[in-house]
């Protein structure tokens, strides 16, 4: 059985990982082939991850690179229909909310291919943000869609969807056996499972990794929780000079002076150099790094301060306070809890009381993705 995996952006990348380790175990039974769509195709943002992380060269290298979202995402569809004839896989899996993500769906449900949607159901319920609607397009066109959350799994009952696996309840690698599976992914009655989230899974052994491989913190003088981690890299905040200027201006006056520590995307940069304002002498700049430095930086952090997605939820595992730099996150669970804060409710102070649970699973989603893909093969 053909089981083709569709990435194209540095988050992907981290939810492939723990799903390739799960499939490698199956490779007498299940062929995993890579797609790489090239949205990411800086090397610190694309091939570091693939090096660090031990993850395969890619099946097919797709060569997008940037531009509009109109012309990336009709140049991936494109791309990834040939592949997909090329192939012929039994399904298609898709990864998170970017332009890849909804290519990668598109081309295979119209060719009938079974989508697979790795962390389906999230929703910041903002439709002008392109994430969004990708989020939702890929959900609507999957057969099989993998939920990271309760959350998650109550926003496509709202939408609709009926076939939920265990009532919504996580599974756990030990429910597995005992769920019921349909003989036929069907893309009219699609089937909803709360497996927990692979980022949790990543980040389990990424920190390990990062303590033995990582240097970061020396080489940069630094202490342990004497410094903010700054990440600003969304299309909604690039995009502006008047929003980027307006972001500058509150990182100047939430850090007073405190150590930051920014690693520019390169999206950022461009933008950047032309604001009129800056930030202070207290924020130094770097290249982008590896995601084993990212995770070293992080861990030793005393505050977040991000656009990204992802790096709310590894705050929230690592139990470093967040202010998230957008004016809405799909990932609310963080902030009910009290870990995450939106930077238009911040006022100068951030220090959760409330202790952490396991929001998103127990660490072993990709265990129980790839034993369902199993089964159901």
């Amino acid at each position: 059985m053909k089981v083709l995996n569709t990435i194209g952006a540095r988050p992907q990348f981290m939810k492939y990982f723990p799903i390739s380790r799960e499939l490698k175990k199956h490779n007498t039974f299940i062929k995993d082939v890579l797609v790489h769509t090239g949205q990411h195709y800086d090397y610190t943002m694309s091939k570091i991850f693939f090096d660090e992380l031990g993850i395969k060269e890619p099946d097919y290298h797709l060569e997008v690179g940037s531009g509009s979202h109109g012309k990336q995402t009709a140049q991936c569809v494109e791309r990834i229909e040939k592949v997909l004839n090329d192939v012929e896989p039994d399904m298609v899996v898709v990864y998170g909310d970017t332009n890849s993500t909804l290519a990668g769906a598109i081309a295979a449900s119209k060719l009938h291919i079974p989508v697979v949607h790795i962390e389906a159901g999230l929703r910041s319920f903002n439709k002008n943000m392109p994430e969004e609607l990708n989020r939702i397009l890929s959900d609507h066109v999957s057969s099989m869609l993998f939920c990271p959350s309760t959350t998650a799994i109550q926003n496509l009952l709202k939408e609709g969807f009926t076939n939920i696996v265990n009532d919504g309840k996580p599974v756990t690698i030990e429910d597995v056996k005992n769920i019921s599976l349909p003989d036929e992914l069907n893309i009219n009655d699609p089937i909803v499972i709360n497996s927990g989230d692979v980022m949790h899974d990543t980040l389990l052994y990424s920190s390990e990794m990062a303590r033995t491989k990582s240097d970061i913190i020396s080489i940069l003088g630094i202490e342990s929780k004497k410094y903010t981690v700054l990440t600003l890299h969304r299309a909604e905040n690039t995009d502006s000079i008047a929003k980027l200027e307006s972001l500058v201006d509150f990182i100047n006056a939430s850090v007073d002076g405190d150590t930051v520590i920014f690693p520019m995307h390169p999206r950022t940069k461009k933008v950047y150099n032309a604001v009129s304002n800056s930030l202070g002498n207290n924020v130094k700049i770097i290249d982008p790094v590896g995601y084993f430095d990212l995770v070293a930086l992080l861990s030793n952090a005393r505050l977040l301060m991000t656009d990204s997605g992802g790096m709310q939820k590894e705050a929230y595992w690592l139990g470093v306070p967040c202010i998230t730099l957008r004016d809405e996150t799909e990932w609310t669970e963080t902030v009910d809890a009290g870990w995450n804060i939106l930077y238009k409710d911040y006022r100068g102070e951030h220090k959760p009381a409330a202790e952490r649970t396991d929001l998103y699973g127990d660490g072993r989603a990709a265990e129980v993705i790839v034993e369902c893909l199993v089964r159901y093969f």
